[in-house]
């Protein structure tokens, strides 16, 4: 059984965006990260963790923890379409393989083209494709 895809289909089903799934090492801890245009409650998590709590018994899916949170303000990027998103708001990039010796990069996220991921950074404009990220996340303002 896909544990993933059923959550997916859980969370898109109560009108939320599934941002991210974790799971521990044996699959006894559920870590699910959910957003919504209006930003997350805690009622939004409480809501989205009873559902899937009666959805994992009725399929029977073993675990000992489940949590649901909002993904915070420094919030993963995972999905080309978040990369879209985003577009404007400053992002810290880890790569799979190194551009020029250099595999962390921060800036502010110019959008995507062709697949290429744009980035203005303190050296000037950079592009990598989407696939070659391994780690991306927003960077808070305050």
């Amino acid at each position: 059984m896909n544990v993933e895809g059923l959550v997916e289909q859980v969370v898109s089903g109560l009108g939320f965006e599934l941002v991210d799934f974790e799971t521990s090492p044996k699959g006894r801890l559920m870590r699910v990260f959910i957003d919504i245009e209006r930003g997350v409650t805690v009622d939004d998590c409480a809501t989205v963790s009873n559902q899937l709590t009666r959805v994992f018994e009725v399929e029977n899916v073993d675990y000992d923890r489940l949590e649901v949170s909002s993904p915070g303000l420094d919030r993963p990027l995972k999905k080309l379409s978040d990369f879209e998103r985003f577009t404007g708001s400053d992002v810290q990039v880890r790569l799979r393989m190194p551009i020029g010796n250099q595999r962390n990069f921060a800036g502010v996220l110019e959008g995507v083209v062709d697949g290429q991921v744009r980035l203005r950074a303190e050296k000037g404009e950079v592009a990598f494709p989407f696939d070659e990220i391994e780690k991306a996340r927003l960077v808070p303002k305050f």
